[in-house]
């Protein structure tokens, strides 16, 4: 009896715990969970991007190759049958005073056979520091869409561009950045129709240390083709009340003449509270 005791407590304490497991994704606690983490890595996002790396002089990078990889995938068979795979990668290079980062991300996806997606998104960034006011640039970008099949669908995007820059003012509190130069979009619909333009951009970074706890950015781009004039800026006000409590808004305006409705704004409110 003693023996037949001493093996069930722990077959019972197995028992006991799996459906603690189960339930989370029977009850959809996980995907609850799942769904809190999203919105704290957007909010994290959105508090990141005011803070540009870029903002003070010559940054300085790990010299040589750096970067990060990452990749996931899934498959479901049953009353589901589906796969989706997913890759991230960011390749940093770093020598005197040149920085180079190359960065892919792929989106696979297929479901009962079917595929529902197949992006490919790839980015060049390359900057030459010739002292701590003056730089060059150059980017280029190019994102497939590989299950675009009608003229409103864009298959191919690409973007290569270049110029200088310069900082204007390059204080430990204060810092405002301006560079502009020339390039060249391509764009290839789902019928196989393309259209390449010549464009001019131009780009100001703008940030203020108002006190410890509060600073403000302000973002602009433009860019002007032969097809239309298009700009955004980005404001934003930073406030780090406590270590555990911080908050963003920010006000964004979007212009392109080649619309019906030239603007469009967005308000935005980010709120970080730790305890």
């Amino acid at each position: 009896m003693k023996k037949h005791l001493f093996l069930t407590v722990p077959a019972l304490a197995i028992l006991g715990m799996t459906p603690a497991f189960a339930q989370d994704a029977i009850t959809g606690v996980r995907d609850l969970d799942d769904r809190i983490t999203d919105i704290e890595e957007e909010v994290a996002e959105d508090m990141d991007r005011s803070n540009d790396a870029a903002r003070f002089g010559f940054p300085e990078y790990q010299p040589g190759f750096s970067g990060s990889a990452s990749l996931g995938y899934t498959a479901e068979t049953g009353n589901t049958e589906s796969q989706e795979f997913n890759l991230g990668a960011r390749l940093r290079y770093a020598e005197g005073n040149w920085v180079q980062t190359f960065g892919v991300a792929a989106d696979f996806a297929e479901d009962a056979g079917v595929k529902t997606k197949e992006d490919l998104f790839a980015v060049y960034d390359a900057n030459y520091y010739l002292n701590e006011r003056f730089y060059l640039f150059g980017l280029a970008r190019v994102e497939r869409d590989g299950l675009a099949s009608t003229a409103d669908d864009i298959a191919r995007d690409g973007f290569v561009g270049f110029g200088p820059g310069y900082r204007v003012i390059n204080e430990p509190d204060m810092a405002w950045r301006l560079q502009g130069g020339i390039g060249v979009s391509y764009l290839k619909d789902g019928l196989g129709n393309s259209e390449t333009e010549t464009g001019y951009i131009a780009s100001s970074r703008f940030f203020y240390q108002i006190s410890d706890s509060v600073f403000l950015t302000n973002d602009t781009d433009v860019l002007s083709s032969d097809t239309a004039l298009r700009a955004s800026n980005d404001f934003g006000v930073n406030f780090k009340i406590t270590d555990a409590l911080s908050t963003r808004v920010s006000y964004l305006t979007d212009y392109n003449d080649a619309r019906a409705i030239e603007t469009d704004n967005r308000l935005g409110v980010s709120l970080v509270v730790g305890f």
